[in-house]
């Protein structure tokens, strides 16, 4: 990759710039309803229990259950880190550490 100068940097921050104009200008011109906030006898950190679990019959804020939503991203954070730690780990030499071991590999002598 050349280093351009000024003027290979000009077309990305001329990008960055339009997309940031584009999001203040939807972010300032949208409209929000009136804040209704909660009931004043209603715990949020209950409900949010409740809704996890799909117990609607016991929450006291409506709400949609996302048990479904949360466990996929669970496990998607889940994928994310072991993948992190499996591109970190190296062996004492620096080579990189098979995924599936050396029991069932040569080691790369052959």
């Amino acid at each position: 990759m050349s280093n351009d100068g000024a003027s290979g940097r000009l077309l990305p921050a001329l990008a960055v710039t339009g997309l940031f104009a584009v999001l203040a200008a939807t972010a300032l011109s949208a409209g929000f309803g009136e804040a209704t906030g909660f009931p004043a006898d209603a715990s949020v950190v209950h409900n949010v229990g409740y809704a996890l679990f799909n117990l609607e019959e016991v929450a006291s804020i409506p709400s949609e259950g996302f048990l479904a939503a949360f466990l996929i991203v669970a496990v998607a954070l889940d994928v994310a880190v072991d993948g992190a730690i499996y591109l970190a780990r190296r062996e004492d030499d620096g080579s990189v550490v098979a995924a599936i071991g050396e029991a069932l590999t040569d080691g790369g002598e052959r």
